[in-house]
């Protein structure tokens, strides 16, 4: 790593003050939306350089986060998005219209001084602009390259388009989620985006520790809607044994655990405006620790004492529980339930978790960082902490091309004059 090595050797660091566990390595990163761009925000926070390639005759909008809601303020357009801020922090940004010769060169020029090379089009788009494995591979032997996308580079499914909730269905997860006798009702947000984003992220390092060790790159193909299959391990399992999907797993609108059984389980009203708790009993111990707390003779009954009575009724248990609860306050039930040793919390609001609880501030969970246009705003940060190369969260994410000039030409070693003729072309 040396800053002030020749531009286009490769050896130019664009971030020479990252102190995090991946300094060093950089990241062509042609990823979009959160699926890919989630990824790449968790390399960039560990201080990867993460070059955040987009399209400037789409104005970006290959990723369309980026102008889209939530917004900051009364402001509109397509540097505002709050979305796409969010998924790219700490990266830097290009722009290279890659339907046009001089694009796909610098893109070839940019591969070649990379480590990693990331992208989430359909299956087969990077290859249709001439950027398939084996030309990435012969510009940079030892590149690492993950695809992700819905179904994956192979296998009969690869044609297909996908989106999140189209995701959900087809792994599987959709099928457990309703009321009882209802349509699925499916998860809402686009979870496995998120889900998919952090295998991709693991992907990336496997990776780079197989690269360290051998010195060779490799293709990793990943899909989501396999990570998301993942997530149904206990019905697959249960399938397996007995050749039946297990009951308890379908449709039943409820917090309530069949597997392991577990009463009371659920989410009960307190006094208030929308003021809930959630508590869950484990095992008799539980149980009998929150029958002191309610200190009530329906509670300290020996009919309620095993497990098994409590669950075969749970519709009379959670009414008994229920009026107890209704007329108090959710947070302090919440502490003398906890103080007690039953597993119970308040169901926090959003500004309640972010804004006001202590443990997301001490943690520093939601970081500011500036935008160049937006201005101060809060982030995700990272889930976890390292003693001595922890992640950054600073930099919000590049306006478009914003750093044109700093890759194109301090790390390819282009000129100015050159530069501007491509952006007056449209190359760039």
């Amino acid at each position: 790593m040396n800053p002030g090595a020749a531009p286009g050797s490769g050896d130019v660091r664009l971030r020479p003050d990252a102190t995090g566990p991946l300094a060093g390595i950089r990241v062509c990163d042609l990823t979009g939306q959160l699926a890919g761009a989630g990824a790449t925000r968790y390399l960039a926070a560990m201080g990867a350089e993460v070059i955040r390639v987009e399209d400037p005759v789409r104005q970006g909008r290959w990723d369309m986060l980026r102008g889209l809601a939530p917004f900051v303020d009364e402001r509109r357009g397509n540097e505002l998005g709050g979305g796409f801020n969010n998924h790219n922090i700490e990266k830097l940004g290009i722009t290279l219209n890659l339907k046009s010769a001089a694009g796909r060169e610098l893109l070839a020029e940019l591969i070649a001084v990379s480590d990693v090379v990331t992208e989430n089009f359909a299956a087969g788009v990077l290859a249709r602009l001439g950027f398939d494995y084996e030309r990435i591979h012969a510009i940079k032997p030892d590149i690492l390259y993950v695809s992700n996308c819905g179904f994956g580079q192979t296998g009969q499914y690869k044609d297909f388009k996908s989106w999140g909730p189209i995701v959900q269905a087809i792994a599987g997860l959709t099928a457990t989620t309703g009321l009882p006798n209802q349509p699925p009702a499916g998860w809402g947000m686009s979870y496995m985006d998120n889900h998919g984003a952090n295998f991709m992220a693991i992907a990336v390092l496997a990776g780079l520790l197989y690269r360290e060790r051998t010195g060779e790159g490799q293709h990793i193909d990943m899909a989501c809607v396999d990570a998301g299959a993942y997530l149904m391990t206990l019905p697959t399992v249960e399938n397996s044994v007995t050749g039946a999907f297990d009951e308890n797993l379908r449709r039943h609108g409820s917090n309530r655990s069949a597997v392991p059984a577990m009463a009371p389980h659920g989410v009960y009203r307190c006094a208030g405006d929308d003021q809930w708790i959630a508590i869950a009993c484990r095992d008799d111990a539980d149980w009998t620790a929150l029958a002191k707390v309610v200190n009530e003779p329906w509670a300290a009954a020996q009919e309620w004492a095993s497990v098994e009575a409590r669950f075969a009724r749970q519709d009379e248990l959670d009414r008994s529980l229920g009026e107890w609860l209704a007329p108090r306050d959710r947070d302090a039930a919440a502490a003398a339930l906890s103080r007690a040793g039953v597993p119970a919390a308040a169901v926090l609001r959003p500004s309640e978790r972010i804004d006001n609880d202590p443990g997301t501030r001490a943690w520093g969970l939601f970081p500011e960082v500036r935008h160049d246009v937006i201005g101060p705003v809060r982030v995700d940060g990272l889930p976890l902490h390292l003693s001595r190369t922890d992640w950054k969260a600073e930099r919000g994410a590049p306006t478009l091309g914003r750093d044109n000039e700093l890759v194109l030409g301090t790390l390819l070693g282009h000129p100015p004059e050159e530069i501007a003729a491509w952006r007056e072309e449209g190359a760039i």
